[in-house]
């Protein structure tokens, strides 16, 4: 099988918005789902992967804070990159306003 990495999207107001929230709203907006959602596909994930923190991008230049949409990630095991995409077709992501996912194939050095 073959490693997929997902990156988790949500426009940044979006995201804005919900560090506001209390825990009981974040739960009413879905967490329980998403945990559930986890917990029923754990075995196809090499790696469950974490919601991610505020960047910093690094140039030639220097060091600057950056905003981008990409609020975590994950590792999936899946025959394919369709099977890997298709694997999050009902994720509770997909109900946040222009949440996304985006699968890309992780590609072992030797391979380069």
């Amino acid at each position: 099988m073959k490693k997929y990495f997902a990156l988790y999207l949500v426009p940044a107001a979006v995201t804005a918005e919900w560090r506001k929230m209390t825990d009981e709203e974040k739960k009413e907006e879905g967490m329980e789902e998403w945990n559930k959602w986890m917990k029923d596909h754990q075995k196809n994930f090499a790696d469950m992967g974490s919601p991610l923190g505020k960047t910093k991008k690094i140039t030639a230049a220097g060091i600057t804070d950056t905003k981008n949409d990409i609020i975590g990630y994950g590792i999936v095991k899946a025959e394919s990159h369709e099977a890997a995409a298709k694997l999050f077709s009902d994720n509770p992501q997909m109900k946040i306003p222009g949440g996304s996912v985006e699968i890309m194939e992780v590609i072992e050095m030797t391979k380069m």
